[in-house]
């Protein structure tokens, strides 16, 4: 999935084009990644930093942490190589963790050193591989160095009936489809999808995820048995019962934090792609941090028409005093719906990624969607606001389901 931050000393490279490849064959990953580089400082470039980092289920981050405590990913697996025009390439270790490996690639081997001088280009190229076990249902390129042009391609077993789609995420922290579709083509029994842009801007990050449909028979009668909670659980959504969904989210210390933030936003915005292809959502959703197993004050909704509003650090500072009864539903207790009164409108202190503290004013059904997720970033589930003596009902019994909140 390769978290990649392009990285170099001061700002002395770009990135002509990066080729990136991903290919799934007998139950591993394998990825190459070709980069031409340009120096453009007025100093020899001696080394270069790229990272390697999985996480097998996208959204349930404790799942993944207690995977990797009990089975690191570990150098003899990856089997990485390098080599910069032909020359193998020695490296240095930066940061070796059970789910990320950060190291530096070194432009100089046994037989000798060749750091790239100022106006030279070369290429350089990494292979590595991870087995399917540790490796998630995502990958994602992120563009640290100025960059010409970005090509993804994917290549799987056609068997699986791969859907796959992407998503990207801007430094404004909003994530929205790619630009461009992508290429798709199934050839030799296998599927290969090809997607690629030109001067991408700094900090964006371009992340395809994807879904194998074939289960097998069992499988599938499994997933369709499920209750809508436990579809919701499955997918990586926290449950109710759970103690971090009764906490008050941290506060991200923007700017110093964007990165964090941005992390975060992606994981969140990945999960509501996968709800969102489980459940019809014709209200809108949203999902907050806690959510999927982080405390940390972030919460993404999405509107019906598909626009999406990103939350950092929010706080609601004044509300009207007219209120409106609508049915909720909540992704940590999806198997009812309740009658909850809201205010009419919101006004929400907030933050952008570099810090920027903004005051927007939410109305009506998007005033709902956004104070149901700051809600949630204070630790409070809808049942707290519902009448006294009124109980949420059975989503069975609910009528609404697939239609927008009726007029009020």
């Amino acid at each position: 999935m390769a978290d990649d931050p392009q990285a170099a000393p001061g700002n002395a490279l770009i990135v002509e084009h990066e080729q990136a490849e991903l290919v799934f064959r007998d139950g591993v990953f394998k990825t190459r990644i070709r980069r031409y580089l340009r120096n453009v400082g007025a100093d020899p470039v001696t080394q270069y930093l790229i990272r390697i980092a999985v996480d097998r289920h996208p959204g349930d981050p404790e799942r993944s942490n207690r995977l990797y405590r009990e089975s690191p990913l570990t150098w003899e697996e990856i089997g990485l190589s390098a080599v910069c025009d032909g020359e193998p390439m020695a490296w240095r270790v930066k940061h070796d963790r059970d789910a990320f490996k950060e190291l530096w690639l070194l432009f100089e081997n046994s037989d000798g050193r060749f750091p790239l001088y100022p106006g030279q280009s070369t290429w350089i190229e990494y292979v590595y591989t991870v087995s399917a076990d540790k490796w998630g249902p995502w990958w994602t390129r992120a563009i640290r160095l100025p960059t010409q042009r970005l090509s993804m391609n994917l290549d799987f077993p056609a068997e699986l009936r791969p859907k796959i789609w992407g998503i990207e995420t801007s430094m404004t922290a909003e994530a929205s489809p790619f630009k461009t579709p992508m290429n798709r083509v199934e050839k030799d029994e296998r599927v290969q999808v090809s997607w690629s842009v030109d001067d991408p801007p700094l900090h964006a990050r371009y992340r395809i995820e994807w879904k194998f449909k074939n289960l097998a028979a069992e499988e599938r009668s499994a997933v369709e048995t499920l209750t809508p909670s436990e579809k919701m659980r499955s997918l990586g959504i926290v449950q109710e019962g759970d103690s971090i969904l009764g906490e008050v989210a941290r506060r991200f210390d923007l700017p110093a934090e964007a990165e964090d933030a941005r992390r975060v936003i992606s994981q969140l915005v990945s999960t509501m792609e996968r709800v969102a292809q489980a459940h019809t959502f014709a209200k809108g959703m949203g999902i907050a941090a806690p959510q999927i197993g982080i405390r940390r004050s972030a919460a993404v909704v999405r509107l019906p028409g598909g626009e999406t509003i990103t939350l950092l650090n929010p706080r609601v500072i004044d509300q009207a005093t007219e209120t409106e009864e609508q049915y909720e539903g909540c992704l940590s207790f999806f198997d009812v719906r309740g009658m909850v009164p809201r205010p009419i409108s919101l006004e929400v202190e907030h933050q952008d990624i570099e810090g920027n503290t903004r005051i927007t004013v939410f109305e009506h059904a998007i005033a709902r969607l956004v104070g149901h997720e700051v809600d949630h970033l204070f630790g409070t589930l809808y049942r707290a606001h519902m009448r006294p003596g009124l109980d949420p009902i059975p989503v069975s019994q609910y009528k609404g389901t697939g239609r927008p909140w009726a007029s009020r």
